[in-house]
């Protein structure tokens, strides 16, 4: 506000000073203000309601049918092609062209019947002319011929039945034995036995024996008894007794009690007990890979060897 002359309300002419917030009216939330205000004043247009689809123009914007194309309707085939026979016959001068004669049919193949020219010499079937066919006369016959083809039956081939000859079956398997007779008469001795053969630690075989085995010894077979077993008829039964075994009750013997002996124990002459000495015990042992490079590469000469890779 200037300190002289007159205020800027006084120079506007309003009676008083608006409030800045509101204009006074009241405030209504909006639950309850409604969606189109606009729709609920003053008169709305109203429509007829919706149409169902069906035969009529009715739910059309136009009144009428309008086709897509002008002049559209259904075409005969048919009479289209009617109309165009009947058009190309206008340009026919005079009557239809008709051979004199029917064509002729050919009666087979090679027939010349019906063609324009006539039957090819070239092409003829009849034989070319030979000379009279002469036959070279007959084999010289000595005798008449024998029956058979020569397979299975005897005497019928120019040479005669070979001899037969008998084979052993065994005849391989005797050869082979009289073989091995004849190179163990030249034998000497008994075969070559080297106990010097080197070995890894024992025999691959623990159960081998250079010594043959003794004979089996023949146990005597027991001959059963032909006379069947025939059990005591009736059974007897048990009552507290042995009258139903084979054997009598055994009479009773009194056997004194006697102490049982202590187990001798070995013992040495300042009386202590001896106890063995226990057996080897297994030691690591390190592979031959890991010694030879403990041999190849160690503390004096790994700043020598050429590095593969690089640090």
């Amino acid at each position: 506000m200037p300190p002289e002359g007159k205020s800027d309300m006084e120079r506007v002419g309003l009676f008083k000073e608006m409030g800045y917030i509101t204009i006074g009216d009241k405030y209504t939330p909006n639950v309850y203000r409604p969606f189109n205000e606009s729709a609920q004043k003053n008169k709305q247009m109203l429509c007829g309601g919706p149409k169902k689809k069906s035969g009529l123009q009715a739910g059309y914007f136009d009144s009428q049918f309008k086709r897509i194309f002008e002049r559209e309707a259904f075409t005969d085939p048919l009479k289209l092609r009617r109309q165009y026979r009947m058009q190309q016959a206008k340009m026919n001068l005079g009557k239809a062209f008709l051979p004199s004669n029917g064509e002729k049919k050919m009666s087979g193949t090679g027939s010349y019947y019906g063609t324009l020219s006539g039957p090819i010499q070239a092409m003829s079937t009849l034989q070319v002319p030979r000379k009279p066919y002469k036959s070279p006369g007959k084999n010289i016959l000595t005798s008449p011929p024998k029956k058979g083809s020569g397979y299975g039956y005897p005497n019928v081939t120019l040479s005669k039945m070979h001899a037969y000859s008998t084979d052993p079956f065994d005849r391989a398997k005797e050869m082979v034995k009289r073989e091995i007779i004849a190179h163990r008469t030249k034998m000497k001795g008994g075969p070559f036995r080297l106990n010097l053969h080197p070995k890894e630690c024992f025999d691959s075989n623990p159960y081998k024996l250079d010594k043959p085995l003794p004979p089996v010894k023949k146990t005597e077979v027991k001959k059963d008894s032909v006379v069947p077993f025939k059990p005591s008829s009736p059974s007897k039964k048990t009552g507290g007794m042995k009258a139903g075994t084979f054997d009598t009750y055994p009479s009773h013997s009194a056997d004194p009690y006697v102490s049982r002996k202590s187990k001798s124990v070995t013992a040495n002459k300042d009386g202590k007990i001896f106890h063995p000495s226990s057996g080897p015990k297994s030691m690591p042992v390190q592979s031959i890979l890991n010694k030879n490079v403990k041999k190849v590469l160690n503390s004096t000469n790994y700043a020598t060897i050429p590095a593969v890779m690089a640090y």
